[in-house]
């Protein structure tokens, strides 16, 4: 399964660093394969703007797990910051934590990528 994880707050980059670095401390999600991705460079700057992270997990990968995992990463931030996942055509957004959205957040993450897509 493969996805890509946003962060909405005005501190991205370094927010994305903080989420990568628990990522591949919790055990849920250390089996993840975690790397940066981003906009190519903009003519005259130094180097590629860090935007996203892409992750690819295998079998035995909980989804229920990772979005804990990014809950309780959440609840470490002084603002905690919108989260959103996007992987294929549908993207859910985390911004309340609220049961609705962390229930969204794993049913879209369980789906099967030719199966039927839930609202975001």
């Amino acid at each position: 399964m493969q996805f890509q994880l946003r962060v909405a707050s005005s501190r991205q980059e370094s927010e994305l660093r903080s989420l990568q670095g628990w990522l591949s401390r919790e055990p849920a999600t250390r089996a993840a394969v975690v790397s940066q991705g981003g906009q190519a460079p903009a003519p005259g700057s130094m180097g590629q703007l860090f935007d996203v992270l892409e992750l690819v997990t295998g079998n035995g990968w909980s989804a229920a797990s990772f979005v804990l995992s990014v809950l309780t990463w959440r609840q470490t931030r002084p603002r905690p910051p919108r989260v959103v996942i996007r992987r294929g055509d549908v993207e859910i957004s985390l911004a309340e934590g609220s049961e609705e959205e962390v229930r969204a957040m794993v049913a879209a993450l369980e789906q099967g990528d030719d199966g039927p897509r839930p609202a975001s």
